[in-house]
């Protein structure tokens, strides 16, 4: 799986420990904090700040089958050499990995357009045509710095993760100072919190954590993957857990829930304002153009590799289309055209509810493939890869539940989408699999 690093522009060693970092915390942070804080207080209520917790240690036993498998094998194929490790190269290997590949296009939409909101909130535009153009201008620009290369993305993403992760707790700590350290929220008003409903405010939390994947599929380019993979991945969901938290009890302690459902779409901009005055909501919107323009920049240079690799692993076909350069421009250019076009179709929250359905299924996929086929070979515990597969099992079925009286389109739309992915994956690989078995033998 090494063999399509010279030709797709991958390096070995190209991306230090700080940099994996760095490009973990672009995605999740982007993500997490400025698209997604609002819907999880929709379902969770006044518990939202716990469903960050349970979220986090959700993924805390997720991730440990990715770091058991890329500490022995790291790879730049990262979750599609784990699922082809696990399964062949057959249609689950390969629709499970497009299934992670789309639900990181659709981080990458949803990002994109929460940049819409924020920038466009000074001037109280939260509709319209102007905010799925901005979407898609933002989607442009990371494809043009990514263009750039490797070291341009990695020095971005560095820079952005600082400057971000310093001024969003900030912004937490001044939220909290200005309410006198009242961690309980400005009003309990609202109705109460069922079970089902916290529950799927976990799973939009699991997806604010989705990011450490990034650092899986850079793999061998990490410098010392077979412990730095690990390393980065358990860094980085532990930055993002103080960050989530302080923006979580920020924000919930300057408005009451009413006021962050209604200002889902940029819900930590509304709260800097009673807390910080005028000063602070645009200091706010600038630290969220930042903050969503870097988280969008990290997660098209994952999937646009994530997508070469596949390409080049045989899982999915490809089309030049007369473009000139390496697999991994035209898949750029894909990357982009599908974002984008999300970004224009759907809102924020159908945009969060589709990633959910496909991160949750291909997640599940790799602990089970890890525990039935792997983990005597890599030493995993079987424990943790069931209780992973519990918690998935667990939080998607209460998602489900919440949207099939919430929103059942969008269930219906996921179900079709799944479907689609394997039926597609099934097909190709049944025609592309037949000759090269018979050159193998």
């Amino acid at each position: 799986m090494q063999h399509g690093h010279g030709r797709n522009g991958y390096k070995e060693g190209s991306i230090t420990l700080g940099g994996a970092v760095a490009m973990g915390t672009g995605v999740m942070i982007g993500a997490g904090i400025f698209a997604l804080t609002g819907q999880i207080a929709q379902l969770g209520g006044t518990l939202f700040p716990l469903a960050f917790i349970v979220g986090a240690v959700a993924t805390g036993f997720s991730a440990y089958s990715y770091i058991r498998m890329s500490n022995a094998w790291p790879s730049s194929g990262g979750v599609a050499m784990i699922l082809q490790k696990c399964y062949g190269p057959g249609a689950v290997a390969g629709g499970a990995a497009l299934l992670m590949a789309l639900s990181m296009v659709i981080a990458e939409s949803l990002v994109a357009r929460t940049f819409a909101t924020y920038v466009l909130r000074p001037f109280d535009i939260t509709d319209g045509p102007l905010v799925p153009i901005l979407a898609v201008a933002v989607i442009i620009f990371a494809f043009l710095v990514n263009v750039a290369g490797n070291r341009s993305v990695g020095l971005f993403s560095l820079v952005m993760a600082v400057l971000k992760i310093g001024g969003i707790a900030l912004f937490g700590i001044a939220a909290l100072w200005s309410s006198g350290f009242q961690f309980a929220p400005a009003s309990q008003a609202g109705e109460a919190v069922s079970a089902t409903g916290f529950i799927a405010s976990v799973a939009l939390a699991i997806l604010a954590f989705k990011g450490f994947t990034t650092i899986t599929n850079s793999g061998a380019e990490i410098t010392d993957p077979h412990r730095n993979v690990g390393r980065a991945i358990i860094i980085s969901i532990a930055l993002c857990v103080v960050v989530y938290l302080l923006v979580a009890f920020g924000v919930g302690s300057s408005l009451s829930i009413d006021e962050i459902v209604a200002a889902r779409d940029y819900s930590l901009a509304q709260a800097a304002e009673p807390a910080l005055g005028r000063i602070g909501f645009y200091l706010t919107i600038l630290l969220a153009a930042v903050a969503t323009a870097s988280g969008v920049l990290a997660s098209v240079f994952a999937v646009s590799r994530m997508l070469a690799m596949l390409t080049d692993m045989k899982m999915i076909p490809h089309r030049h289309f007369g473009m000139p350069g390496p697999i991994q421009r035209h898949t750029l250019v894909y990357t982009v055209v599908i974002a984008s076009t999300l970004a224009v179709l759907f809102d924020l929250s159908r945009i969060a509810s589709l990633g959910v359905f496909f991160y949750l299924i291909m997640d599940m996929a790799v602990h089970w493939g890890v525990f039935r086929y792997r983990r005597q070979e890599i030493r995993a515990a079987a424990p943790v890869l069931l209780l992973a597969l519990t918690f998935d099992a667990v939080v998607l079925a209460a998602f489900t539940a919440m949207k099939l009286q919430t929103d059942p389109a969008i269930v219906l739309y996921a179900g079709l989408a799944i479907a689609s992915v394997f039926a597609f994956e099934k097909i190709y690989l049944s025609r592309s699999l037949v000759p090269q078995s018979g050159h193998d033998h």
